[in-house]
């Protein structure tokens, strides 16, 4: 008797993503963040199961926290939570929630879901690791473009500028929901206040990952992942 391959791969995401349903509302903004969550979790961040209380581990928050999907089905993937909590997910007693909940799932740095909170808690955690001298743990910050008219990322990025938290990244996930949009575009508006911008191909894993590991020494880091609405 064979028994099924754990799914583990990127290419399971899909399934993983299918066993949760009912809030397909959200389903074209959780799609968008599949390929960056991926390379992040595969490739970049140095956190794992075994190292998620580790002080010196990589942070990874996920500022855009409405449309969980593919953030749940990647910490399944990496075994930070069961994949049988997937089947259940957004019911009265299950630990996954619309909005992921950093008290009750493994894995998760902070609670998110009110738009506008991540980078200044990204930035406060760059800061407080600077602060007690530890010079290893990165800290990378997921957003989206409609995110960022909430005026606290605002402050958010002039403080990191002006720091040089070069521990820090923003990953800005860009599906043409903002509402007003930014002069000069969303890389403009971070390179002015003294950050590092790129942009890669929101669903190009080996482009995200070159923007994502290239250096930037002295200065905090902003990667424009461009991903087109599908219709």
């Amino acid at each position: 008797m064979t028994t099924a391959p754990p799914l583990t791969r990127y290419a399971d995401l899909p399934a993983l993503i299918g066993l949760m349903t009912g809030d397909e509302k959200h389903q074209i903004a959780a799609e968008s963040t599949r390929e960056v969550l991926w390379v992040l979790y595969d490739r970049v961040l140095d956190v794992s199961p075994e190292t998620a209380d580790d002080p010196d581990r990589d942070r990874f928050l996920l500022s855009k926290g409405h449309g969980p999907m593919p953030y749940y089905a990647v910490l399944a993937a990496k075994g930070f939570i069961d994949l049988a909590t997937l089947r259940n997910w957004a019911e009265f007693d299950s630990p996954l929630g619309h909005h992921p909940d950093r008290v009750l799932v493994p894995g998760v740095e902070i609670s998110s879901g009110s738009l506008g909170h991540g980078l200044g808690l990204g930035v406060g955690t760059a800061m407080g690791l600077r602060a007690q001298g530890r010079t290893r743990p990165r800290v990378f910050v997921l957003l989206g473009d409609g995110e960022l008219d909430e005026g606290s990322n605002h402050e958010a990025i002039a403080a990191a500028g002006r720091l040089g938290l070069d521990n820090l990244t923003a990953v800005v996930v860009d599906n043409d929901s903002a509402t007003h949009g930014w002069p000069g575009g969303i890389g403009g508006r971070f390179a002015q206040e003294g950050w590092e911008a790129r942009s890669a191909p929101g669903r190009d894993q080996p482009a995200l990952y070159d923007a994502l590991t290239d250096p930037h020494p002295g200065r905090p880091l902003a990667v424009v992942a461009r991903v087109r609405p599908k219709g």
